[in-house]
């Protein structure tokens, strides 16, 4: 028997864990047991009458809830959360976000892995399409090392495409992340991101409402979605289908009450489709990060601590990496050979005939150019003889 019949040796953690751990037991439902209980420990002690007596709940419901009051394995498992390094909060606790309260069906329990996002700071969320372009890639990861630098946190939902190229740009510069996932935190998914993972893990954090060990499935993805809205103070589109997740995201930022952002992109192309109609029904248009500080939030945070210039942390490292490509080409000289090329690059692959015949360059020379670029961090070659820029 689990501590007694009683419980007189539990915790009122335990009983927050105990209540979202029964089968069968949703949020949903657990928002109908709490408008009759005020807590999870009330609801173990209740009698069946009683709990018969809750809208919303079958007698299957309240078979799980008695048959889990005696449930070893829940008890275990909870005895194992810090050996896993997992942590868990819920509606009361201190460490529980509360920009998630101001949303109707705020999750009763959050699972994480490193550090909860800091509520003195404001967060950005940056979203959009999986198999986006190396176009759509390159703005997400600098937008977000452009919000490491201001010290705006970047929330996402580790998916690969837009979502992991603006986490790792904001870890990478050093910044915050938080990867809100829909399935346990106990769970890379998908596993080609695990050393973003990974990185999150020690240097940002990793949040779900899903217990450990539950599989990713499709149903959960739009549930956690109205998380990723919720704990930023702006949402960022960087490339959606007509039909896609991101613009999932983009109702739920809505009807939250906050700011969406799209970035523009070619029209006819099919991950433009869903950015177009954003704009179309009244989202803002972001062509720079500078544009986020439209947002009352983070304008304020903005002029309070960024004034010189320089990151709240007091380095100015990150914003000189952003800059980087633009003060060595002001100190080139915009005549040379060298900018010739450069300016015929730009966040879509561009070919080298095409480089070539608009520079007026010969092919070997030009390819030694390229070669320097590369080098130089300023461009990358995406494919055999196709060429893209790094920095805006």
């Amino acid at each position: 028997m689990l501590r007694g019949d009683s419980g007189e040796y539990m915790t009122d953690e335990y009983y927050w864990y105990w209540i979202n751990n029964i089968t069968g037991i949703s949020n949903a439902k657990l928002r109908h047991i709490f408008n009759v209980f005020d807590s999870p420990r009330e609801v173990y002690s209740a009698s069946d009458r009683v709990l018969e007596s809750i809208r919303g709940i079958t007698d299957r419901d309240i078979q799980a809830i008695t048959h889990n009051r005696k449930d070893e394995y829940i008890y275990k498992e909870y005895c194992t959360l810090s050996d896993k390094k997992i942590c868990f909060t819920y509606p009361g606790k201190a460490d529980y976000p509360s920009k998630l309260m101001n949303i109707y069906d705020y999750p009763y329990i959050l699972y994480y892995k490193g550090r909860l996002p800091d509520e003195n700071r404001p967060s950005v969320a940056i979203v959009g399409a999986r198999n986006c372009t190396e176009y759509g890639r390159s703005i997400a990861e600098y937008f977000a090392k452009a919000y490491a630098a201001m010290g705006i946190q970047v929330i996402s939902g580790m998916a690969l495409g837009i979502d992991a190229a603006g986490q790792k740009g904001a870890i990478q510069s050093g910044g915050y992340s938080l990867a809100v996932l829909g399935c346990g935190v106990d769970i890379c998914y998908p596993r080609a991101n695990i050393e973003l993972y990974s990185q999150l893990e020690t240097s940002g954090g990793i949040l779900s409402e899903y217990a450990i060990q539950t599989p990713p499935k499709a149903g959960q993805f739009p549930l956690r979605n109205r998380i990723i809205s919720a704990l930023s103070d702006a949402l960022i589109v960087v490339e959606a289908r007509k039909k896609s997740g991101s613009l999932i995201s983009a109702d739920q930022a809505l009807e939250q009450n906050k700011d969406v952002y799209v970035v523009p992109g070619r029209i006819g192309d099919a991950l433009s489709e869903g950015c177009m109609q954003l704009i179309k029904e009244g989202a803002d248009i972001i062509t720079r990060p500078e544009d986020i500080c439209s947002t009352k939030i983070i304008d304020s945070y903005i002029n309070a601590n960024c004034m010189t210039g320089k990151h709240p942390d007091n380095s100015a490292s990150g914003q000189d990496d952003i800059n980087a490509g633009k003060v060595h080409f002001e100190k080139s000289g915009l005549a040379s050979p060298k900018n010739m090329v450069y300016s015929q690059i730009n966040l879509f692959p561009v070919s080298l005939e095409t480089i070539i015949k608009n520079s007026g360059i010969g092919l070997v020379e030009a390819e030694g150019l390229l070669l320097e670029l590369e080098l130089e961090g300023l461009i990358d070659e995406v494919s055999k003889n196709y060429y893209v820029r790094k920095h805006i």
